[in-house]
């Protein structure tokens, strides 16, 4: 009888402790890890991962931040137009790719909370500018945040709020774009 109220405690407590954060690909997210040691164990992030990898980005991306980052999923990344990504992937469009990267990324700790009172306090539309210069507009659309690139696609988020230890990730099913 104490093993199985202490294996329920255990197994309550380990829940209690995963509900802080979202499981992002099948994995858990360590609030401890920073943006790259966390992503890397995400099923769904494996494109997003690589790219990251090719542009150069993993040093930066696992310093001390703050970062908000808009993490397209794998399934983001293939409603580009075919061979998109094998494209961006060459080492010859490395800027590009880097530019892209980084306007999925705001120098900010920036909380699902925090975005939603920005759009409310700007009239229902707030303007984001990214660490590529890129500016997008986040708005709501019922209880979902939704962000504008500077092509006019539009990105859902699709998990709020996923802390880490030099910011926080919030799952996109769009990849965003800069304007041409």
């Amino acid at each position: 009888m104490k093993f199985t109220l202490a294996a329920s405690i255990l197994a309550l407590s380990t829940v209690a402790a995963f509900a802080e954060n979202p499981m992002v690909g099948g994995a858990a997210m360590f609030e401890d890890k920073n943006i790259i040691e966390n992503a890397v164990n995400s099923a769904d992030h494996t494109t997003l991962v690589a790219a990251v990898q090719a542009a150069g980005l993993v040093e930066t991306l696992s310093g001390t931040g703050p970062f908000t980052v808009f993490a397209p999923t794998n399934d983001a990344f293939a409603k580009l137009p075919a061979g998109t990504v094998e494209t961006l992937l060459m080492s010859e469009n490395k800027d590009q790719l880097t530019k892209i990267l980084t306007c999925h990324v705001v120098a900010a700790n920036a909380m699902s909370t925090d975005i939603v009172k920005m759009i409310a306090d700007d009239g229902g539309m707030h303007k984001i500018g990214t660490v590529g210069g890129c500016e997008f507009t986040a708005a709501m659309d019922g209880d979902a945040v939704k962000i504008t690139d500077g092509m006019g696609n539009v990105a859902t988020v699709t998990i709020a709020d996923v802390k880490q230890s030099n910011g926080v990730i919030h799952v996109i099913d769009t990849v965003l774009l800069p304007a041409m």
